[in-house]
């Protein structure tokens, strides 16, 4: 059974920061020593997000995405700010693998159409900040700061329909807390879509990566930060792990 592990480096000023729930963040660490560090331990792919580029109207830096792509030898998943079809190839020509794509689609309804025609399906990533509200998952947008109102369920099967050829569902409510991926919401949506889903938000321990994927088996990939950047969990022990469970 195939599993990947994706790292992710929210950044923020050009240093690496982790909050939880989407606030109160702490500086971390430098992104090119941490890429290289989980590249070196044998991440299956990375993900780089500059969290503040779609409040300030701006494209993630080109030139941190180039100097990430040097040092890592692992697919690389950008996001931040990514509104037009300028600023994907902008980002695909500085070293980018896949492009995550979030507040922008929520902007212009027909970017993930236009960006899978242009670039393939396989490189387009939609990421869906999801909570609940009143006892429905609702879209957020600008960093997870602005309930859009909409029905996670039907923006991310339009999305999907629109040619998005994975989703990072990151889950607001368990962000950061290490208390586990919230299982429920990752049931409702791997069922709604038939495409790749990541599970993001939550993960405290290796069983929690093991868990996410026993008990929701269509969940392709576990993307982590905090058990990471704090080597609560080590890469080399978990890949040992999920080998030891079959994956």
């Amino acid at each position: 059974m195939r599993k990947r592990i994706i790292p992710c480096l929210d950044t923020k000023g050009g240093r690496v920061v982790k909050g939880v729930n989407f606030k109160g963040l702490a500086d971390i660490d430098s992104p090119l020593r941490l890429a290289r560090k989980y590249s070196d331990e044998g991440a299956d792919e990375l993900a780089l997000y500059d969290i503040a580029s779609s409040l300030e109207g701006r494209l993630i830096f080109t030139d941190l995405v180039r100097n990430v792509a040097a040092v890592i030898s692992i697919p690389l998943i950008v996001g931040g700010g990514l509104r037009t079809l300028a600023d994907c190839q902008i980002i695909l020509d500085s070293g980018a693998d896949k492009l995550s794509i979030n507040s922008g689609a929520l902007a212009d309804r027909n970017l993930i159409h236009q960006a899978a025609n242009r670039f393939g399906s396989e490189r387009i990533v939609l990421s869906a900040d999801v909570k609940i509200v009143a006892g429905e998952y609702h879209i957020f947008s600008q960093g997870g700061s602005v309930d859009t109102g909409l029905s996670a369920l039907a923006w991310i099967k339009n999305c999907a329909a629109d040619g998005a050829g994975e989703l990072i569902l990151n889950s607001i409510d368990t962000d950061g807390v290490r208390s586990g991926y919230d299982i429920e919401m990752l049931k409702a949506i791997t069922d709604a879509v038939d495409i790749p889903v990541v599970a993001s938000g939550g993960a405290g321990s290796i069983q929690d990566i093991i868990d996410v994927f026993e008990k929701v088996p269509r969940v392709s990939a576990a993307l982590a930060a905090s058990i990471f950047h704090y080597e609560t969990v080590k890469l080399t022990d978990l890949k040992k792990a999920l080998a030891e469970h079959g994956y």
